[in-house]
């Protein structure tokens, strides 16, 4: 008796379209990305304030995180439908040179990521302060 292969459920074919959609616009986020970072890293070698600084490392950090988020997406259409739901076909998939490369192009946007949100970031400007945000402490004389 020949039995059929597994049939790809409407929710993984789903889950791969989007997918395969994300993917799609990799090369347009990761361009995203680097301009961004083009024009903070610009910003802070001309010495701009934190408060200039700060809305210009958030908007990195989302084109960070939208193009890691494309890049492992395509690492999952790379797999294919199959890969959702069975989890040996995956990490069968996972052996293959191009999955390879789309992980490791995922795992580099995410260092950079984190690399960003953990030194990169400067601190938010406070407005809960008096003066408007103004962090000047007075001498005190002794």
């Amino acid at each position: 008796m020949i039995t059929r292969r597994n049939q790809v459920s409407g929710k993984a074919e789903g889950e791969y379209t989007a997918d395969v959609a994300l993917a799609a616009q990799f090369d347009d986020l990761l361009a995203q990305a680097q301009e961004v970072e083009q024009i903070y890293r610009k910003a802070q070698a001309q010495g701009r304030p934190d408060d200039e600084l700060y809305p210009l490392a958030v908007k990195l950090d989302a084109a960070l995180t939208d193009a890691m988020r494309a890049a492992y997406a395509a690492q999952r259409a790379e797999i294919g439908p199959r890969g959702y739901e069975d989890w040996i076909y995956r990490r069968k998939a996972k052996a293959k040179s191009a999955v390879h490369a789309w992980t490791d192009e995922a795992e580099r946007l995410l260092t950079l990521r984190e690399t960003h949100r953990l030194t990169g970031t400067p601190p938010a400007p406070r407005t809960d302060l008096p003066g408007g945000g103004v962090t000047h402490v007075p001498a005190i004389g002794i």
